[in-house]
Formats: structure tokens, C-alpha cells, sequence
């Protein structure tokens, strides 16, 4: 007998392994857009696992269908954001759980308006506790040396 195994998609315990900020900006078309950061959390190292944080959101972007670099044409990662009244959720496609995006309402206003938010996923972990000067200098640093791989999410 012969089986054919398929990966079942990000487990609990990556999900619950993540860091995640979102917050309103400007496109380069100059309108307003929504984005969301997810890192890997430092202090939440997986048990078990030997896969380094880069390997994780890698596979959490390949989930998604492989979110680019910087030089790429932002792709579209299909309609994983989900909005339940005031709380936004992230869905990875084979995940048993959704991620709650921590957001103001004017975030979440404006994901509904607009149907889509910039997904950036950062390949050197971030600490949940980072604050707005040290989210700026991951973002400039991740972006500097291509360590950020984009995707544009849209709400159902």
C-alpha cells in the first residue's frame, strides 16, 4: 500500500508562535492602505522543532502561494483576511486557527472599505513588545536587505 502525504498547512503552534502589527499607510498610488507585519516572536521558540524562525515564515508563506520579495510585483494571496464585527483575522490556508490581528477601529474600517491590507512578512524575529521607533528600524533594516516578502490579502 502506498500513501501520499500532503502537508496539512501551518500548525497551532507556529500560529501561536507569531508577532503581529498592523497599521494604515499610504500605496504608492497614493491612497490609503492597510498593512499588516507578521514576524516570528523570539521568546516563543517552538518545542520540538529544529526549523529556525526564517523556515517558519517561509512555510507560512508558501501557504499563502509564495508572497515575493521586494523587487517582485506584490502578488495577490487571495482572500485570507477575515473581519467578525470590530476583530480582524489572518487565515493561512490548511491552519486549524485563524491569528487575531490586534487593530484599531480605523484599521479595521479601513480594511472594509478598501477589501485588501499589504501583508509583509518579516524573516528575522520581532518581539510582540516592539514598540513604533524599533517596528520602523526592523522595517528599514528587513527592507534594506530583502528579508520582508509581500502579498496583498483581501477580506471576504
Amino acid at each position: 500500500m502506498s500513501t501520499i502525504h500532503t502537508s496539512a498547512g501551518p500548525d497551532l503552534r507556529l500560529l501561536v508562535s507569531l508577532s503581529a502589527w498592523s497599521w494604515p499607510g499610504i500605496g504608492p498610488d497614493g491612497r490609503e492602505i492597510a498593512h499588516i507585519l507578521i514576524a516570528h516572536s523570539p521568546a516563543s521558540a517552538l518545542p520540538g522543532s529544529t526549523e529556525a524562525p526564517e523556515a517558519h515564515i517561509r512555510r507560512l508563506a508558501n501557504s499563502l502561494g509564495g508572497p515575493g520579495g521586494a523587487e517582485d510585483v506584490v502578488r495577490d494571496v487571495g482572500r485570507c483576511l477575515h473581519i467578525v464585527g470590530h476583530p480582524v483575522f489572518l487565515h493561512f490556508p490548511g491552519a486549524s486557527r485563524r491569528v487575531r490581528l490586534l487593530s484599531r477601529p480605523d484599521w479595521t474600517a479601513l480594511v472594509a472599505r478598501t477589501g485588501t491590507a499589504v501583508l509583509l512578512l518579516g524573516l528575522e524575529p520581532l518581539s510582540q513588545s516592539a514598540d513604533a521607533s524599533q517596528l520602523d528600524t526592523y522595517l528599514d533594516l528587513a527592507s534594506a536587505a530583502d528579508r520582508l516578502l509581500f502579498g496583498l490579502g483581501r477580506s471576504r
